[in-house]
């Protein structure tokens, strides 16, 4: 029947109260053409959902074979990680403001401190604050680079440094949508003298025992799934109209001028996210591969202490008091000159908004464009993370994610009544 999908067998756990989400979990398969996904959510520093249900590849996925990585009809299983997108930006953005917290950056501080040749072509006065805002001018290159130059670890910073910038840095923000990954890879790696992949792993994902990599190793590419296309099924009436995007934001997406179709087109053509290849490059822009376990247990840990987490900092807290403020203070917000729509930016997150709806004024974290989400609320005390192997047009405000949402808000405010 149009506008419904497939009946599919939730696996795992909620807490008393947190039915509602369990719910929409399920129904994103029926109304919305979910294909497999997991979602996790911490509150107050515990686990209180824990959801998969579907197949680790969508079932149009021309490569969809036994031999493939993640592919034939195998189920989604608790362990399943999966191509985050730019939810990795979150997770990366941590890096530089962890540094911050510990006096080895300065926020205030010109890039071109840390990476010299960073101030050609008009750049001598970006902040490094102006990066993690996408305030810095450099979302497109005017000589993409092919796959393989964005992976070698070279190419992308070299680029991003001669780049000459599309607005004065600081002056406006877009999204950085590709050049986020050379931009704040280099810098950390300036910084220091570790890539930014290697840095999340020794300081933040083994710490917090997190199924988390931007660098998969070879042998995790089995726990990972395929990501493929998926078209929105048709919404019924009941459920409310379909959405569509703006005039105006379609036509800058067909527009091979715009800075929005430059954006994307960074990376020419568009690299294929289940290679090996790329799984294994450390693409802080969007290249992360992470469970839902772990990407609401790391926006867990921002926000407050976990009580299992192995480390001795803050008592299992990464964010500092500080640091959390700055982090989801605004830095950008208005017309977007990359996605067109009004964005709002803290450093190195997404805040709440229209154009991300999060759970409420203080959440901060970031979509992946496709789908998957990961945010933190600190007043609701919570970490949410929702990933996905069924990417969707658009890049945020995804419909499955948004119910899910929708849902947690529900649960929070009966067991507040």
């Amino acid at each position: 029947m149009a506008g419904v999908g497939s009946v599919v067998d939730v696996q795992g756990t909620v807490a008393d109260g947190f039915e509602p989400v369990r719910d929409a979990f399920a129904a994103n398969f029926t109304r919305h053409g979910e294909r497999g996904a997991a979602m996790v959510l911490y509150r107050e520093g515990e686990k209180v959902v824990d959801l998969w249900g579907g197949t680790k590849a969508p079932d149009n996925d021309g490569e969809n074979s036994p031999e493939a990585s993640g592919g034939g009809r195998e189920p989604w299983t608790q362990d399943t990680a999966q191509v985050v997108r730019s939810v990795t930006k979150g997770v990366a953005a941590a890096v530089p403001l962890l540094l911050h917290q510990r006096g080895q950056l300065d926020l205030d501080g010109r890039v071109s401190t840390y990476w010299p040749e960073f101030k050609a072509a008009g750049k001598e006065r970006a902040l490094v604050r102006h990066l993690l805002a996408h305030r810095t001018g450099v979302p497109v290159l005017d000589t993409p680079l092919t796959p393989a130059e964005a992976v070698d670890g070279i190419s992308g910073p070299r680029a991003v440094a001669a780049q000459r910038p599309v607005w004065e840095p600081g002056t406006a923000h877009g999204y950085h949508a590709q050049t986020y990954s050379w931009l704040l890879g280099e810098l950390v790696r300036r910084v220091t003298g570790r890539t930014i992949g290697r840095w999340i792993a020794e300081e933040i994902a083994r710490p917090l025992g997190l199924d988390l990599w931007l660098g998969l190793p070879e042998e995790q590419r089995g726990r990972v799934g395929r990501i493929a296309a998926v078209e929105a099924l048709a919404a019924p009436a009941a459920h409310g109209p379909r959405l569509r995007p703006k005039r105006s934001v379609a036509e800058a997406y067909r527009d091979p001028e715009s800075l929005t179709r430059r954006a994307f087109a960074a990376i020419t053509p568009v690299p294929d996210e289940n290679d090996p290849a790329y799984l294994a490059a450390e693409l802080p822009a969007s290249g992360g591969v992470a469970t839902a376990e772990a990407l609401a247990r790391f926006y867990a840990a921002l926000i407050g202490p976990l009580p299992s987490a192995r480390t001795a900092r803050s008592g299992g807290r990464l964010f500092a008091p500080a640091t959390l403020t700055m982090a989801r203070t605004e830095e950008s917000a208005g017309p977007d000159r990359v996605l067109v729509v009004g964005t709002r930016y803290g450093l190195g997150y997404m805040l709440h908004g229209p154009a991300c709806p999060l759970l409420g004024p203080g959440s901060f974290g970031h979509p992946g464009r496709g789908g998957s989400l990961a945010f933190a609320d600190p007043e609701a005390r919570i970490g949410f993370a929702y990933v996905t192997n069924g990417m969707r047009r658009g890049v945020t405000a995804d419909p499955r994610a948004q119910a899910l949402v929708r849902a947690v808000r529900t649960s929070l405010a009966a067991r507040e009544a």
